[in-house]
């Protein structure tokens, strides 16, 4: 199983989500990553290692250390802020 680790950036956000589906929606697609942590779509050039899935307009962003088996979580925005 992956060690999760979640950055402090991605706690505030998810705070600050008050829409209850969109929560859901994130928690069941974190979920779906620690199962299978190569699901997200690899980012090259500035952010080169971490991942990328979609859950609904927005995008979560992680990185995947697969030496240490471990999944970080690091930020969450709308797909029209990148």
């Amino acid at each position: 199983m992956v060690n999760v680790i979640f950055d402090e950036h991605l706690q505030k956000i998810m705070a600050k989500i008050k829409d209850q589906e969109v929560q859901k929606s994130v928690k069941n697609k974190i979920k779906k990553i620690i199962e299978n942590p190569e699901i997200g779509k690899s980012i090259r050039n500035v952010r080169k290692g971490t991942r990328e899935v979609y859950v609904g307009s927005f995008r979560l962003s992680y990185a995947y250390y697969k030496d240490k088996d471990t999944g970080e979580f690091l930020d969450s925005y709308h797909k029209d802020e990148q």
